[in-house]
């Protein structure tokens, strides 16, 4: 029986690369607002990344540890449904679990977006043990 040597991961399309970078330089005011609040491993000790490739697609956030993706839509989503589905199936193929907010829900409800969150981050890990934040802490 041979060795079985690892190739290594396919290196991503400049193209990608170069988009997912014009992205990081226009997030919208729910993108830069939840990115406040994701950055610095401030939920449950998780690193998230902002715009980052996975595949052919970009995830607006994603955790790489937790296999998290969080996707921030804004009206052009109710008429791409379709895609967003295929999308979201070929990255739980992955093994990578999708939320989906609104952008008006991360502004208007972000306490409510952030639990949801949080709740994902830490279900069954035994290895994040970081207090849940109360009410008006964790951003001074």
């Amino acid at each position: 029986m041979e060795d079985f040597i690892p190739h290594p991961p396919s290196k991503l399309p400049e193209v990608i690369r170069a988009y997912a970078r014009e992205l990081r330089g226009r997030m919208i005011d729910a993108e830069a607002l939840l990115w406040m609040l994701l950055r610095n491993r401030r939920i449950a000790g998780a690193k998230f990344r902002r715009q980052h490739p996975v595949g052919r697609y970009i995830l607006d956030f994603y955790c790489d540890e937790k296999k998290l993706g969080i996707e921030l839509d804004g009206g052009q989503h109710g008429e791409a449904v379709v895609y967003d589905q295929q999308r979201d199936g070929w990255l739980r193929e992955q093994g990578i679990r999708v939320l989906r907010f609104w952008n008006n829900q991360m502004l208007m409800e972000t306490e409510a977006v952030m639990e949801e969150i949080y709740r994902v981050v830490v279900e069954n890990n035994s290895e994040i043990k970081a207090p849940r934040p109360q009410a008006g802490e964790g951003l001074g």
